[in-house]
Formats: structure tokens, sequence, C-alpha cells
């Protein structure tokens, strides 16, 4: 058997971001049109959020069981294809519209997949930069670059020519997602790392500064799901044609970009701790104008704006807390449980819950309780800096 590659190297580094841009394009035009195409075919808007959330559930149990799995075994990337092809061969059941079960069963095997590779590659990433949190800024960015380039393209396209493309576009992004991890090095830790005995996570999350961290995860994600999955047909029902919606989207992926080029030079002016909470309170802003302030595009404009806070700070945030209190071989059940409150728990209740809230209240509405649910995510963090020791808040 062959030593694994050294990881950190220029190539290594492009394999990632080639992957890390790939995934988001995908992301980048599934997420924010699946609510769209799925309207098209004529389903209420609680099946819709009912349909959006499978991939919030599946988020509850792949990452960790793919997190364990990548831990005791190495094999990452090996992993990370197993998913993307999975993930491929399974998009082209989008094609039939046998209803609503028929498309559950679908996104639910596909997503089971794609959820994982989320934290597979965080985890791989991670290892790869070492704690340089400004080389991770520069592979990140090209997740958000490619995020931009379909939810602009998409959004063109659908206004265009309608939404009957959206399988098509599936099938097609994920087809490079799965080029791409067939270009990532084997950037396995050291063998002998996994020879050693299972390492314990328990103690690590009986560290009341982690909880209070994974409790802030839980509620700043939840409130987010406001955005990830109704931000769209909320501003459709406004009257904003697909283009503008479109180019909102791309409006928070730009923010995201400048900031993942600057954080390497940001985050060191303040702890960890200090950035979560900053990002918390630009959360409730978000999620308050968007509420109350949706009829004026120049309010939208800088609620997107604020994405650069609330999701991209908080993110590299997020990742840096977890590497720290999960090292080595805790990592990649860390960065699964990370998934898992945030986008697994918290995303099934925040999709759920927006639903049948916009539902029978409307959208602003759900908008005005995700800002509650921000509010208590950023007294969380602030708990959570409260609690943490001076050793750990310095880093």
């Amino acid at each position: 058997m062959s030593a694994p590659q050294v990881a950190g190297g220029r190539g290594h580094l492009l394999a990632f971001a080639a992957l890390s841009a790939s995934y988001f394009a995908h992301i980048g035009f599934f997420n924010p049109y699946l609510p769209l195409w799925l309207k098209e075919l004529g389903l209420p808007i609680f099946v819709i959020s009912l349909l959006t959330s499978v991939q919030s559930i599946t988020r509850v149990f792949a990452p960790y069981a793919w997190g364990a799995l990548s831990d005791h075994t190495g094999q990452r990337v090996k992993l990370l294809r197993f998913s993307a092809a999975v993930a491929l061969v399974s998009s082209f059941g989008l094609w039939w519209n046998g209803g609503a079960w028929w498309l559950g069963l679908v996104l639910l095997v596909m997503f089971t997949h794609t959820s994982s590779m989320m934290s597979l590659t965080e985890a791989a990433m991670a290892h790869l930069v070492a704690g340089d949190w400004g080389r991770y800024g520069r592979i990140r960015l090209w997740g958000s670059a490619g995020f931009l380039v379909t939810v602009f393209f998409a959004g063109e396209w659908f206004e265009r020519f309608g939404m009957r493309h959206f399988p098509a576009w599936a099938g097609g992004t994920l087809a490079v997602v799965l080029i791409a991890t067939l270009r990532l090095p084997d950037v396995r830790e050291p063998v002998a790392a996994h020879a050693q005995a299972r390492e314990p996570i328990g103690p690590v999350l009986r560290v009341p500064a982690v909880r209070w961290f994974f409790v802030s995860l839980f509620f700043h994600v939840m409130a987010h799901f406001a955005v990830y999955g109704f931000l769209s047909l909320y501003l459709d029902s406004l009257g904003y044609g697909k283009g503008t919606i479109g180019l909102l989207w791309a409006l928070s992926v730009v923010a995201e970009i400048a900031w993942f080029f600057l954080q390497g030079r940001l985050l060191g002016l303040m702890a960890m701790s200090r950035w979560l909470l900053l990002c918390g309170i630009a959360a409730v802003l978000r999620m308050g104008i968007t509420a109350g302030c949706g009829q004026w595009l120049w309010a939208l404009v800088v609620a997107q704006a604020l994405h650069a806070l609330s999701f991209a700070a908080h993110h590299t945030t997020c990742i840096a807390m977890v590497s720290r209190h999960f090292p080595g071989r805790l990592r990649g059940r860390g960065q699964a449980l990370f998934t898992v409150i945030g986008y697994g728990f918290g995303g099934v209740l925040g999709v759920l819950a927006g639903g049948a809230i916009a539902q029978r209240f409307g959208y602003v509405a759900m908008f005005g309780v995700a800002t509650v649910l921000a509010a208590v995510g950023s007294l969380c963090a602030w708990r959570a800096q409260r609690v943490e020791s001076p050793e750990s808040s310095s880093a």
C-alpha cells in the first residue's frame, strides 16, 4: 500500500478549490430554484417545504455516519468519490414526475450522499490548511464563486426557458462534482493515527463552551432556513422576476467571496467566540430587514450583503472552533456534528416550521420568527463567550 501523500502543496489546494467550486456550483442552482421547480409542478407550499426539508433530514444522520467512517478508515477522498457517483445516478430520477412520494425518495437518496460531502470536505480541508484560515478562505472562496456563477446563470436560464430543464441542470452539475472528486489527491492522515484506540467524543461535549456553541449554531442556522428554503418564494410572491431573484442571491455570494478573500486579515482582530456573537447580531439584522422591508429592493440589497457576516464569517468561525475542540481523530465526527446539529436538526425544524408558518400567516411572519430565532442564537453565542476559558478564547 502506498503511503498517503503529504497535504498542503499547491496542487492539493487547487484540487480542493475545484471541488469547492463544483460542489457549491451545484448547490447554487439547486437550493435556490428547487422550491420554484416544485411550485411549477403544482405542489402546495407545505408539500414544497416537506420536500425541501429532505436535505435537512438527511443531515441529521448521514454526516455523522460518514464522519465516523472517515475517522475510522481515513479514506475521506474515496468516500467523497463514492458519494458524488451515487448522487449523480440518483439525480436521473428527477426526470420522471412520479408525484411527491417519488420525488421525496429521489431527494432522500441524493441528499444522503451530497449532505455527507460537506462535512467530509471540511474535515479534509481542515487537515490540509492546518489552522491557516487565510488559506482556508482562499480555497472556500472558489466555492462561493461557483455558487455565484450558477445562481446567476440558472436564474437567467429559467427566466427565459422556464423550469423544465431543472433535472438537466442537476445531472450536469453533479457530473462536474464527480469529476472534481476524481482529481483530488490522497490526503489521508497518517495510518498510525488510525491504529490507535478510538478516541471518545463525550468528554468534549461536556465542556460548557462547546455545548453553548452548538446551541447557538442550532438557532442561528434554523433562522437562516427562512432564507435557504423560502427567500425565492417570498421574492416571487412580491413580484420580483427570476432574474432579479438570481441577482439578489448572487449579491449575497459576492459578499461571501469578499469575506473569504479578506478573512485571513480580519479573523485575528477578535477571538473566535466574539466573531460568533457578531455574526449572530448580523443575522438578527438580516432577518429583520427581510421581514419588514421586502418591498424595497435597496433594503433587500443590504440584507443580502449581511450574508458576509451571517453566513460566511459564521461558517469559518464554526469550522475553526470545531477544529480546535475536536482535533485529530475527533475531526470527522466534530465536523459531522456541526452539520447534524446546525443543518440537520436546525434545518429540519427551520424548513418545516417555516413552511407551516408561511402557509398560515405569510412569509413576513415567517421571517419575523426567524429574527427571533437569530436573537436566541446570539444570546447563546454570548453565553458561549462568557464560559469559554481564557486559553481557548485567545485562540
